[in-house]
């Protein structure tokens, strides 16, 4: 008798936000979940959008909350992820549930992250004491993706802008994982024999079309495994976005 229900916050009109968000409503469609859409203009109030997520905290019928990142300039981001109530916060973004991720303990984990490692379960590929590079430290990807591949018992090995050697690192990695924005910036020459890559990234070229951190021509014959851009990593993250929201409804039912 409930229906997990995602209310989704779009601040302004970025082209690239609105897709986003146009393929979650579509997941929550296909799934039959309930979804509302809050459209706000990018010169709205820090006021005012906190004031938007108190109510939706409030509201019983809301399972999960979701505010679209980036934020306008003027916005404090930190400020809107901690307004979010812990219990709906299905991006998995809040410091109470990176917390838990931390130290093992249930909670909603970042809906990428959390998809990557689906991915790699349902593909039979062990982690298990396996070389992990995982190229980018953002709290969004590569910091909980690294608690993940620990807590699957990979060693782990993160990579950013100040790493030395960064094409010898990833020759080590047995699951190199691409975070980092850069089109096609991972080529054969960065990857060993039999790799397993995940590629991260969303680049759009100069002609429209999408493309990954990885160049997955160049290294399609060289990995075991590669995952495309788009139709790869992408919508994982929006299935776990639902899982998290159906979780969030029994949770609330259970309460």
């Amino acid at each position: 008798g409930i229906t997990p229900t995602l209310a989704v916050v779009l601040i302004g009109d970025s082209p690239a936000s609105k897709v986003y968000v146009r393929h979650k409503k579509k997941g929550c469609e296909y799934v039959g979940l309930r979804s509302v859409s809050h459209e706000v203009s990018s010169d709205i109030t820090e006021k005012a959008l906190l004031s938007l997520i108190e109510d939706l905290n409030k509201d019983k019928t809301i399972h999960g909350i979701l505010v679209q990142l980036p934020l306008p300039s003027h916005i404090d981001e930190d400020k809107v992820i901690m307004a979010i109530d812990p219990s709906k916060d299905v991006d998995g973004f809040h410091p109470m549930n990176v917390g838990n991720l931390s130290i093992g303990r249930d909670g909603f984990v970042s809906c990428t992250p959390a998809g990557i490692m689906v991915l790699l379960e349902r593909t039979g590929i062990d982690i298990s004491g396996k070389k992990c590079v995982i190229i980018g430290r953002s709290n969004i990807v590569g910091k909980p993706i690294g608690m993940l591949l620990t807590r699957a018992n990979g060693t782990v090995t993160m990579c950013h802008s100040r790493t030395k050697d960064l094409q010898g690192e990833c020759r080590q990695a047995d699951i190199l994982i691409a975070a980092i924005g850069k089109e096609k910036f991972i080529t054969k020459d960065f990857i060993k024999e039999g790799a397993v890559i995940i590629d991260v990234g969303i680049n759009r070229l100069a002609d429209g079309t999408l493309c990954g951190d990885v160049d997955f021509d160049d290294c399609i014959e060289k990995a075991s495994f590669v995952t495309p851009v788009p139709k790869g990593v992408g919508p994982m993250t929006i299935t776990m976005l639902l899982k998290n929201c159906i979780k969030a409804a029994k949770n609330r039912a259970k309460s």
